[in-house]
């Protein structure tokens, strides 16, 4: 009893020293004098005023609470917006206002997705069907969970990949026999889930907003169109050259304990035959969640659904899902609040840096380090500040930030604009550090198979390993397969 009240003791003194090294660094930057003005190459300066050095240190407080998890996440997301208000960084209007934004919404129509797989009955049959395939080894079994969950994510947004693999994937676990208890397979599962969704996502224009969006500032910057499959051409090699290595990283860091789940494929041949036929409620569930996604999918060709949004059109099947029952309000009141109050802050604290012009001053201070650099220290510069920043905010809010100012240097470096847009996408979509970077990464949380702490020390290294990837296909692969790299 001594021990156990003598290891809380140790856990609480811990968490006391985060909660007050956010307070401290928050009070320190809110406090300080002003800060200089950043100045991009063409003289233009950018003023830091009290309410974007207000949003600095909001940034790091959220970043460190979160990281280390001294409250619950979904509540250092409330501690977001109060801060907001109560330090006149904003408005409590807007820093409230940002927690139903339609992002938000569409993250919770993609859980409620998952929920209907789940209570169908869909979850156990894809579950078992997967198993009978990939067989009863356990590194093949991971593999084979990141290769569905990146191939899901070239059709449909990595949050809705994401949401409908997970409850997949407590179904495959539960055969592992260590429910309820953190194991390395789970993390690898979970983690390798999140990653993979990140990975696959960048391959299409379909697989997250950030391309469209991306691909529209790089048209209004530079004339030039990204085609639909130009994307891919670039693309498809990084992203699944990083679903390999992710699944390699896993397996030397965190080896299943187990090589071979024994008797597994007898098991789940006798589960999928108890299933019986398929029912009316799951047929119903595939066939909206396939509406739902083909009108997302005909949004990049069909110029009459492009206004529509897109958490309008997942909340269709929300709809959808309990008008016919299939869901009820019990379902309703099994949805991780935690999780979309964590995707609230998110954006609150996005809009935050974004709109009272801290992000756009760290983003000119930033680049303008390696203003004078090599060139592709330049353009790995800008793929790092995405990398970092995307952990924070919307990453399409990072590629709006770093690349009109990215684009006005590489003119004096001789650097071409594609390869500034490429490589600014890749980092973009990957955010492996942190669980606001990406819904995928707040998903895989829910599973209880890691920390926020442990989710992070894996994504430095991962980090490390896709900078160093990007920097080969920029120096390598990207000029052989066509792409401008310098200009003439």
């Amino acid at each position: 009893m001594d021990k156990r009240s003598s290891i809380a003791k140790k856990l609480d003194v811990k968490r006391l020293f985060f909660i007050f090294l956010g307070l401290v660094l928050f009070f320190v930057i809110y406090f300080m004098p002003p800060l200089g003005d950043a100045v991009d190459p063409m003289g233009k300066a950018f003023p830091l005023t009290k309410e974007g050095k207000g949003a600095i240190a909001l940034f790091l407080l959220a970043g460190i609470w979160w990281v280390f998890e001294v409250v619950p996440i979904g509540v250092t997301s409330i501690a977001i917006g109060v801060f907001q208000a109560l330090f006149g960084i904003r408005p409590a209007k807007d820093a409230f206002k940002d927690f139903m934004d339609p992002s938000v919404m569409f993250i919770f129509g993609s859980v409620v997705v998952g929920l209907a797989f789940s209570k169908t009955g869909l979850t156990r049959r894809l579950a078992y069907k997967m198993l009978e395939i990939v067989g009863e080894r356990t590194n093949m079994i991971l593999l084979g969970c990141l290769v569905v969950t990146a191939g899901l994510a070239h059709f449909m947004a990595h949050t809705a990949a994401a949401a409908t693999v997970f409850p997949i994937l407590l179904a495959i676990y539960s055969f592992y026999g260590e429910e309820g208890k953190q194991t390395n397979f789970g993390k690898a599962l979970f983690i390798g889930m999140a990653y993979a969704a990140g990975a696959g996502s960048i391959i299409t224009f379909l697989g997250a907003a950030r391309g469209p969006a991306a691909a529209g500032m790089f048209r209004e910057f530079t004339g030039k169109d990204v085609g639909f499959f130009e994307l891919t051409k670039y693309m498809f090699l990084v992203g699944w050259g990083m679903v390999f290595l992710i699944w390699a990283y896993l397996m030397i860091f965190l080896k299943p304990e187990k090589a071979k789940i024994e008797g597994l494929s007898q098991k789940v041949r006798r589960l999928y035959k108890e299933l019986g036929p398929t029912s009316f409620q799951e047929i119903f569930v595939l066939i909206t969640v396939g509406i739902v996604v083909t009108l997302m999918a005909l949004q990049s060709f069909v110029d009459s659904l492009k206004p529509l949004d897109r958490a309008a059109i997942m909340l269709i099947s929300t709809l959808l899902f309990f008008l016919f029952k299939v869901l009820t309000v019990k379902e309703l009141e099994e949805i991780p609040w935690n999780i979309i109050l964590l995707f609230s802050g998110a954006m609150s604290i996005g809009f935050c840096l974004w709109k009272t012009g801290a992000a756009q001053w760290m983003a000119v201070k930033w680049l303008v380090l390696f203003q004078n650099a090599h060139w592709i220290i330049f353009v790995l510069s800008i793929a790092t500040f995405v990398l970092i920043m995307t952990n924070f905010i919307m990453n399409v809010a990072a590629i709006a930030i770093s690349l009109p100012v990215s684009l006005v240097i590489a003119k004096y470096l001789g650097v071409a604009p594609d390869v500034i847009f490429y490589s600014s996408l890749v980092t973009a979509g990957m955010p492996f550090l942190l669980l606001i970077g990406a819904a995928p990464n707040a998903i895989a949380y829910e599973s209880k198979q890691f920390t926020p702490g442990e989710f992070f020390k894996h994504g430095i290294p991962m980090s490390i390993v896709l900078l160093i990837v990007l920097g080969i296909f920029i120096a390598t692969i990207w000029p052989i397969t066509g792409m401008q790299i310098l200009e003439k």
